[in-house]
């Protein structure tokens, strides 16, 4: 008579058990990173925000309007904005860089001229690429938005 091991000291039952056991674990892990890695682009209030938009686009519409034009120089950790146009503006300026993707990168500042009127941002590092920058008056009654893709060196016109 021959000896039958034990099924547990067999490789065909353990094959079948860790297969889906593979499987079970795998989908843990991806439920956690889901779970952790919220998207930050889908906004929570989006009818809001789209009712919002409205607002914006008439801040927009006054600045053409009243011809604001603003320069922006950008060079290594310095920006350098100064205005070429519309009304003589000398009150703080709210300035927004929106980063396409990354939330955490976004930089949002409330920024005065120095006496010649520039206004002059410094930075910790370098932002190249892809930007959404926003410059709004201290009043909110007029809004400049422009993309633009950042490369060091180089001058944008933003109206």
């Amino acid at each position: 008579m021959s000896d039958i091991e034990p099924w547990y000291k067999q490789f065909w039952p353990w094959f079948l058990i860790i297969l889906p056991l593979c499987a079970v674990i795998a989908s843990f892990n991806l439920l956690y990173i889901a779970l952790d890695n919220s998207d930050s682009l889908v906004a929570e209030e989006y009818y809001k925000e789209g009712k919002a938009i409205n607002q914006d686009l008439r801040k927009i519409n006054h600045a053409k309007k009243i011809g604001m034009q603003y320069l922006a120089k950008i060079n290594n950790n310095m920006i350098e904005i100064t205005q070429h146009g519309g009304p003589a503006y000398t009150a703080a300026l709210s300035i927004n860089f929106y980063h396409r993707t990354l939330e955490t990168q976004d930089i949002d500042l409330k920024v005065t001229a120095d006496g010649l009127g520039i206004y002059r941002i410094p930075l910790d590092e370098s932002i190249m690429g892809p930007w959404e920058i926003r410059i709004e008056g201290f009043d909110a009654t007029w809004r400049i938005q422009q993309r633009i893709d950042i490369t060091d060196n180089v001058e944008y016109w933003l109206n």
